[in-house]
């Protein structure tokens, strides 16, 4: 049998608008096992990412005898074959193979075994998988993820941590690994719901008997904060005293007596003048703690991230580490500066003006503006209800509006329903001079959003980032919005609805970070814990596809990433188990058993200790 394969090369570049139309390949039919012809392994043209669009392609034809495979460019042996595996590609037909080839940093086959491993050469490193399962590397479309590695390796984390015993055990060990007087804090990431032994809050009186001689403050996602009595001293909170100014009054939680319980209490607005106190890591123990956070994202099998807010500092260590080749995840920011007042409005117009965005490449860039906009309609995290003003709203259009005219895709923080609603409103009109429905933009978190809210964005062409909260904050969302709560998300009706969308954390503060527990909380509807709080569920294939290939879109790399298939970027993870057949309560306890980026081994469990934060 011979095959005659093509494939599709860049050999030139040239700009194009931002608002230049997407046009999605139609779908390759009669495909044999490894895939040559898969509608999603060619070059799209028309993608909106200005002066990265190829200009011309050359058409290169192969004759592969017996179907055995892709190599891309010369056909030289793969430097890696991964075989005797399920192999979950996550394309267009989700399609399961046994082997994969990898030459470089791109994935050259995928196939069975038999054509797979004949490709190998005498150089070709073997790695048999066992049976194992491998997916596309996971990405997460919104995590603060830099912010994240300026405390990353002082903070106690709670992430997947369902006991709280063991929570208690991970405390008292810091303490004493701790200098007397040294903070010992997270922040965020967990809620106490998600202890199944023993789901209460912590106590200044357990907190003092663990740390007599150290500050604590563990702080449930932006919800309220536990201290102790150093804590309070070092915080300047006294019993029966005037709350020091920076605290949100009403946050700092009393007694009857007037003495403080250890408890803040109030959204973000009240959790952050302890943030701001904790002391973060010193500037010549940055790159080790960013590397620490890496090595954390990677050892959950996260290999790509949207991130809010790119901060320099770590942006520069990100950039050194993918000069040397050693750049162990993807990044593609959003940035721009948010106004708060009309005055500032101007400001940001003139910055609208002169952005440039898709300068960087496939391992960093630059892609939206974002996530806010105009923040006194930036709904807090724990709000129960908005009320945009007309001035407000007069604001956000005119920003809106400039982003629209200069073409650039727009990625913002919406939440509740009466804000997705005017958001939509102020949209649907300038849509009308300046189309924003092929520029990919993006509403963020959406987890009180409803079917006539969907219906109105999958026509103007926006994407859901859904991000929900309730895996961690399930419990505190259900005291607030009572049955509401069920569907915060609604994710079935999103899934059914057609919408372009995917799954996120809004790690790591707001929310845990690690991909398995969302996809669980996705198919089962249960938190951190195991704790019911969402009936609207979906099956594990929409959920894995949500959490790879439709967020590989939603960042602008559905021809690098995503999914499993020649021609891509090979970003792969080995499970432990078989995220497709285990039953749906175990998709939390997934560990991955190796993570790759660009073909290259960035975790394996086999040579590393787990994590210890």
């Amino acid at each position: 049998m011979k095959l005659s394969i093509p494939i599709r090369k860049l050999v030139g570049r040239t700009p194009l608008s931002a608002r230049d139309a997407f046009v999605p390949p139609k779908s390759a039919r009669g495909q044999s096992a490894v895939q040559a012809l898969n509608s999603s392994s060619y070059l799209r043209i028309g993608v909106p990412i200005p002066s990265l669009m190829p200009r011309a392609y050359a058409l290169v034809l192969f004759t592969i005898t017996g179907a055995t495979g892709i190599l891309l460019g010369q056909q030289s042996a793969p430097d890696l074959v991964l075989s005797n595996g399920k192999i979950i590609t996550v394309d267009e037909r989700f399609t399961i193979a046994q082997a994969v080839a990898i030459r470089g940093d791109h994935i050259a086959a995928v196939g069975s075994n038999q054509e797979i491993t004949q490709l190998a050469g005498p150089n070709t490193r073997m790695i048999d998988l066992r049976g194992r399962s491998v997916t596309p590397g996971l990405i997460d479309n919104h995590m603060h993820l830099l912010r994240a590695a300026t405390t990353w390796l002082r903070e106690l984390r709670f992430d997947g941590v369902e006991s709280r015993r063991r929570a208690v055990d991970m405390l008292r060990a810091r303490v004493k690994a701790a200098g007397s007087g040294e903070w010992i804090y997270n922040i965020g990431g967990w809620a106490h719901q998600q202890f199944a032994d023993d789901p209460k809050p912590f106590t200044r009186e357990e907190l003092d008997r663990i740390a007599p001689d150290n500050p604590v403050a563990l702080q449930e996602s932006y919800y309220q904060i536990f201290l102790n009595s150093r804590a309070l001293r070092a915080l300047g909170i006294e019993a029966n005293a005037p709350d020091p100014p920076e605290f949100v009054k009403g946050s700092i939680i009393r007694d009857a007596a007037g003495r403080p319980t250890g408890v803040i209490k109030g959204d973000i607005a009240a959790t952050r003048p302890v943030a701001n106190r904790l002391p973060k890591v010193a500037p010549d123990q940055l790159e080790a703690s960013s590397l620490a956070l890496v090595k954390d994202m990677n050892r959950a099998g996260l290999t790509a991230f949207g991130v809010p807010g790119c901060i320099d500092d770590v942006l520069q260590i990100f950039q050194k580490w993918k000069t040397q080749e050693r750049l162990n995840v993807r990044i593609f920011c959003m940035d721009g500066a948010a106004a708060g007042t009309p005055a500032q409005v101007d400001s940001t117009l003139r910055q609208i003006a002169r952005m440039k965005l898709f300068q960087g490449d496939s391992s960093i860039d630059n892609i939206f503006f974002g996530e806010s906009v105009y923040t006194p309609l930036h709904d807090p995290m724990f709000a129960l209800k908005s009320d945009p003003k007309p001035d407000q709203l007069e604001q956000w259009r005119r920003i809106a509006q400039e982003i629209a005219k200069a073409g650039l895709p727009l990625h913002v923080h919406a939440e509740l329903r009466d804000t997705i609603d005017a958001f939509l409103d102020q949209i649907e009109s300038l849509n009308k001079e300046y189309p924003i429905k092929n520029l990919r933009w993006v509403f963020a978190h959406v987890n009180q959003i409803d079917a006539s809210e969907i219906e109105r964005m999958k026509k103007l062409g926006i994407y859901a980032a859904v991000n929900p909260w309730a895996v961690i904050n399930g419990g505190i969302m259900h005291e607030g919005f009572g049955d509401g709560a069920y569907d915060m998300p609604p994710l079935s009706t999103i899934q059914n609805s057609g919408i372009e969308w995917g799954l996120g954390s809004d790690g790591t503060a707001a929310n845990q970070y690690l991909p398995f527990t969302t996809l669980y909380f996705a198919v089962t509807g249960r938190m951190a814990g195991g704790a019911k709080v969402i009936r609207q569920t979906i099956g594990r294939e929409d959920a894995l596809i949500a959490h790879t290939r439709k967020n590989a879109y939603a960042v602008f790399q559905e021809n690098n990433l995503g999914s499993i298939q020649p021609g891509k970027l090979a970003d792969l993870v080995v499970l432990d188990r078989d995220y497709l057949t285990i039953p749906a309560e175990q998709i939390k306890d997934i560990k991955p058993a190796m993570t790759m980026v660009g073909g290259r081994v960035v975790y394996d469990a086999a040579l590393q200790p787990a994590a210890s934060r």
